[in-house]
């Protein structure tokens, strides 16, 4: 009887152990209102707006260009180039993060792993809008080498 209690309880243990319910989960998926795939390829901006309180500056309006590169993965590369210095890239990983049931369009910024932004969205199959609040963003307003937080909006067209 002693060996067929043991064994019940080798069998038992992995159970219990794994069953712990006490700590929600934070969900990080690729599926949200429409699959981060269909976002894979070229995207060329039609506004890449920075603002932060009464400064704004279109890179696009002004003459420059952004460009983002998507891969299936969510994966990303997004070249800004202004016309009044030298172009830059900026990487990231886009998601959906799930939390109350409802998804979230999210970036999480390349060298920044432990944090991510969320954003308001758009897609239609050929326009991609993405716009973020206060801090969402980051542009050299001043062009003194210094990064400034801002809010974002982007308007994107498949290439």
């Amino acid at each position: 009887m002693k060996k067929y209690a043991y064994i019940f309880l080798i069998f038992l243990a992995p159970l219990v152990f794994s069953c712990s319910s006490d700590d929600p989960e934070d969900v990080l998926t690729k599926d949200g209102r429409f699959p981060i795939s269909e976002l894979a390829g070229t995207w060329v901006a039609t506004k890449a707006q920075f603002s932060v309180s009464s400064t704004s500056v279109d890179v696009v309006e002004n003459g420059g260009t952004a460009r983002m590169t998507v891969q299936n993965s969510g994966d990303f590369a997004l070249t800004l180039d202004p016309v009044d210095r030298a172009a830059y890239t900026v990487r990231g990983e886009m998601f959906w993060e799930k939390w109350e049931g409802t998804y979230y369009f999210a970036i999480q910024w390349e060298g920044e792993p432990d944090d991510w932004d969320t954003y308001g969205e758009t897609w239609d199959g050929t326009t991609f809008t993405l716009n973020g609040g206060a801090n969402t963003g980051e542009y050299d307003f001043d062009n003194d080498g210094d990064m400034e937080s801002c809010s974002v909006h982007f308007i994107f067209v498949g290439e």
